[in-house]
């Protein structure tokens, strides 16, 4: 072969190799792009605003490092629980509060802007109580019920298509007490709990140690009890919040008095519950009050987690037969901070977000998704008085 030939043939392939990585380039430019966008999700913050804090806020959150970046607030009184609707276009926020008049708190509607984070007020109604301390929205998007504390009583309010929210067209208020004189002299509402396939609601009332389940109809808003209407708890637990397990067969509940979990089977035909444990929350050697707080299953299923805010300062740890749905304690992180009331996983279940009310920060924690413990990753976000953590995807 002649030199010439020779060196035509080396830059033929210097030219179809450099091709190749320019090819392999153009594709990483477009694909490394989408992968940022998966790593960055915004962090919603709800708030009490008796202290630094002004109300909402939003970060930006990096799920690889668990970096975080204010972008966005909005003032409100007490925006203590927040539901993102589920085309995550609009967030709902309570206003805990309470006046003279009988139903002196309210719901308020805001836009959600997913380019920058922004969130603009839309409207607000009434909750039709004082002190609404919990906001849900159907798994259509088209209603919002919320719990009202201090009433002990709920309503259902409709979403208008573009988000704003209309006057309530139910209400219920319950009745009754139970065996504590200090916190259970009347009803208090804390959770308002949509079932998954969207028929029922299950609502915890601390004050009467039952867990009240209605039938929803999902056109008219309308609520009524449900076939086996309520389950009781052990007299003085002080039921709070609730969730379901993802395979939907079970329900755990977190009771905030005596600082346990009842896990009950689903009867998702009736909505009923049957009880298969209770469980204490609180580490063996603890005697304090327990004033647990928040419960969640993590989203592969396998470890529930419950906070304890009262004395104890912890998240309790369990391990799930997804069998069975019983539950094996297998132990206590503290939080690093004081009265964890709310927390919550981050979308890719990496991260654990734990809301320290009266330390003014959240803590987030390293989760080891193979034994479910956590390890403390140094990552802080100062705030005041946080306490309830919820998520909206860039995408």
């Amino acid at each position: 072969m002649h030199l010439t030939s020779v060196k035509i043939l080396n830059l033929k392939y210097f030219y179809i190799h450099r091709m190749k990585i320019l090819l392999m380039i153009t594709m990483m430019g477009g694909l490394l792009p989408a992968a940022r966008a998966q790593q960055d999700v915004y962090l919603l913050l709800g708030t009490y605003t008796s202290g630094a804090s002004n109300g909402i806020y939003v970060y930006n959150f990096n799920t690889a490092t668990a970096g975080s970046r204010l972008v966005d607030s909005v003032k409100i009184a007490n925006p203590s629980f927040l539901a993102v609707s589920p085309n995550e276009k609009f967030v709902y926020s309570v206003s805990e509060e309470a006046n003279a008049r009988q139903n002196g708190g309210c719901i308020a509607a805001f836009a959600f802007n997913k380019q920058n984070g922004s969130l603009t007020p839309l409207n607000r109604q009434s909750s039709q109580g004082n002190n609404p301390c919990y906001v849900a929205i159907d798994k259509a998007g088209r209603w919002v019920v919320t719990g009202n504390y201090s009433s002990g009583s709920l309503a259902a309010l409709p979403v208008l298509k573009n988000g704003f929210l209309d006057s309530a067209v139910s209400a219920i208020e319950h009745t009754g007490s139970s065996v504590n004189s200090e916190r259970q002299n009347e009803p208090h509402v804390h959770a308002t709990v949509f079932s998954p396939d969207n028929k029922y609601v299950l609502v915890p009332d601390l004050g009467i140690d039952k867990v009240m389940i209605y039938a929803f109809n999902k056109r008219t808003g309308a609520l009524t009890p449900a076939a086996t209407p309520f389950v009781m708890t052990k007299p003085g637990s002080g039921p709070r919040h609730l969730e379901f397990h993802p395979n939907k067969k079970f329900v755990y509940l977190v009771e905030e008095l005596t600082g346990s979990i009842s896990a009950y089977r689903y009867q998702a035909k009736t909505g009923a519950l049957e009880l298969l444990q209770n469980i204490s929350t609180l580490p063996p050697e603890f005697m304090g009050f327990a004033g647990s707080a928040d419960i969640h299953v993590s989203p592969d299923g396998r470890f529930l987690y419950a906070s304890n805010r009262g004395q104890s300062h912890t998240i309790a740890i369990f391990s799930i037969d997804k069998k069975t749905g019983q539950l094996t304690p297998i132990g206590h992180q503290p939080t690093l901070g004081k009265a964890p009331r709310n927390f919550n996983f981050d979308p890719t279940g990496n991260w654990l977000l734990v809301a320290n009310q009266d330390s003014n920060e959240v803590v987030i924690f390293k989760i080891d998704k193979a034994t479910g413990m956590l390890s403390d990753s140094g990552k802080r976000i100062g705030v005041g008085k946080p306490v309830c953590v919820k998520w909206v995807n860039k995408k």
